[in-house]
């Protein structure tokens, strides 16, 4: 991250100390606020605004989150070093269509694109995941949140079964611990434990 966008982020990370001390400890790694998150901080390979990954048409046609998590199931894993030589690069989703191959947040980014195509309130999420049947190589993780008829569910796109892609947010909320996300407005957000982690971006 270049020296601007890391004083940037830090004045917005201050910001949002101040405003969660004024609410007091937060309850849960869930709660966040509303707060303009330059791209940078989700990762290293975030180097474009999210609206980014909505240009160029898509070639697949998905209508359901059961076709959604069926094409996922069909794409293969692989780590950006293994795919790309480097640490981490993050795809856009209509090479990720190409290549059918990638790391979690080519699956998630994808997956929340054709959410959003699908007219589904759905929010791109980065922080890290406790699962033990984790992807290999994530310590930073990917994935979706998405609500329908107002029930929040987590999809887990990497995850290698329908079972284990799609759990319902409260059931799968304590395996995650969120740092940052955009929704389907393109509207981002801070969440509490960020600003007491050992801090997720350099």
């Amino acid at each position: 991250m270049n020296g601007p966008l890391r004083i940037r982020l830090r004045l917005a990370i201050s910001r949002f100390v101040r405003v969660v001390s004024r609410l007091g400890a937060p309850e849960s790694p869930w709660d966040r606020v509303a707060l303009r998150v330059p791209p940078t901080a989700f990762g290293p390979g975030s180097q474009h605004q999210f609206d980014h990954y909505f240009e160029n048409e898509s070639r697949v046609t998905v209508e359901s989150i059961d076709e959604m998590a069926e094409w996922l199931l069909a794409c293969q894993y692989v780590t950006d070093r293994e795919l790309f030589k480097e640490c981490d690069r993050w795809q856009h989703p209509t090479a990720f269509e190409e290549l059918r191959r990638g790391d979690c947040e080519d699956f998630a980014l994808w997956a929340w694109r054709k959410m959003v195509e699908a007219g589904i309130e759905a929010e791109f999420h980065v922080g890290r995941v406790r699962l033990r049947d984790k992807p290999p190589g994530s310590g930073q993780h990917a994935w979706v949140v998405y609500r329908v008829d107002g029930v929040a569910f987590l999809f887990e796109p990497a995850a290698r079964s329908r079972e284990a892609m799609i759990r319902s947010l409260d059931e799968a909320m304590d395996d995650y611990v969120p740092h940052f996300a955009v929704d389907h407005r393109l509207r981002t957000f801070a969440f509490a434990l960020v600003t007491s982690s050992a801090q997720p971006f350099s």
